[in-house]
């Protein structure tokens, strides 16, 4: 039986309310930590995803002695304790250096994760790109571009879109202002040649501006804006079963069912399609109506004209 926590006080009540379960559930924040050795290569993309992930997103600098693949305890303390969801983690050894660790809880307790090699030949900071940025707090467009995303079974690179993601989704909404579509998200993979070969991932930022086109619709460019980010994938942890189940579990709301075979017109009156089996129709009773019967003067009338109207035989 889980632990029952009581409020001691309005404060604390209002924060149990916040993290309590609900129908619409509260964006997911993201929560970037250290390792006990993490190079400057690392410490500047988790400094760039988190100026992408504001303000959904806290940040954390002091240096932490975690291994999760081994103990994800800790992490699991910080994402209770912060009410976080998501989590980054940086750290470099001589064996896994320059490593990004995706992390993704449920109930606060660790639902899957995924490791990501930071290429540093390749690594662009935001600060490189030279130009205007896009507003904080704004959601981008995401593309995937590889067949490798699209790969039936679970993998490394399904696992990577999920949790790109959940990453970049930000606070959902009805409707979207097409102002505030500034800048797009682009992740790729080449062709993997063989069934062992693991295609890098390239992560690019571009930044959207309209121009005249002399048309009704403007011209379109993208520039790109920053960070620039190539990962090779590197160790994965499945999700278990019964846990991955229990989160993609929707609740129940008290909007109406619908119905099947039932529809509304545009006049409001219900429809409803019945489906009948085959029928047998020669098995049908049909009623014998008295004024259906042909009269006996009418059949007398109709066998002596057919009579007349026979030919004489010849003597």
């Amino acid at each position: 039986m889980l632990r029952q926590i009581k409020p001691r006080n309005a404060r604390s009540k209002r924060a149990l309310e916040k993290k309590a379960p609900k129908a619409i559930e509260n964006p997911k924040s993201c929560l970037f930590l250290r390792g006990t050795t993490c190079s400057q290569i690392v410490q500047d993309a988790i400094t760039d995803l988190y100026s992408l992930r504001v303000p959904l997103a806290k940040k954390f600098t002091k240096k932490n002695a975690i291994h999760p693949f081994e103990d994800p305890a800790s992490l699991e303390f910080f994402s209770e304790k912060n009410d976080a969801s998501l989590l980054v983690f940086g750290s470099s050894s001589k064996k896994r250096p320059h490593t990004l660790t995706m992390i993704r809880t449920f109930g606060h307790k660790t639902l899957d994760m995924l490791e990501l090699h930071l290429d540093p030949q390749s690594h662009r900071k935001i600060d490189q790109f030279k130009g205007r940025k896009f507003a904080v707090g704004l959601r981008p467009m995401i593309v995937f571009a590889g067949t490798a995303f699209d790969s039936p079974v679970a993998n490394e690179y399904t696992m990577a879109k999920s949790f790109f993601l959940d990453f970049f989704k930000g606070e959902g909404s009805d409707k979207i202002d097409v102002e505030g579509l500034q800048y797009i998200v682009s992740i790729s993979a080449e062709e993997p040649l063989g069934d062992d070969d693991k295609p890098a991932i390239h992560l690019r930022v571009y930044l959207i501006s309209t121009k005249r086109s002399g048309q009704k619709l403007p011209r379109v460019e993208v520039e790109e804006m920053g960070p620039r980010m190539d990962f090779r994938v590197g160790r994965m942890q499945e999700p278990d079963a019964e846990m991955l189940k229990e989160a993609l579990k929707k609740p129940r709301t008290n909007e109406e069912r619908t119905k099947k075979n039932v529809t509304t017109d545009s006049m409001g009156d219900k429809l409803g399609r019945i489906h009948l089996g085959r029928q047998d129709l020669s098995e049908l009773q049909t009623r014998k109506m008295k004024g259906l019967k042909r009269s006996r003067d009418m059949d007398d009338e109709v066998a002596a004209g057919d009579a007349d109207e026979a030919p004489k035989s010849k003597k």
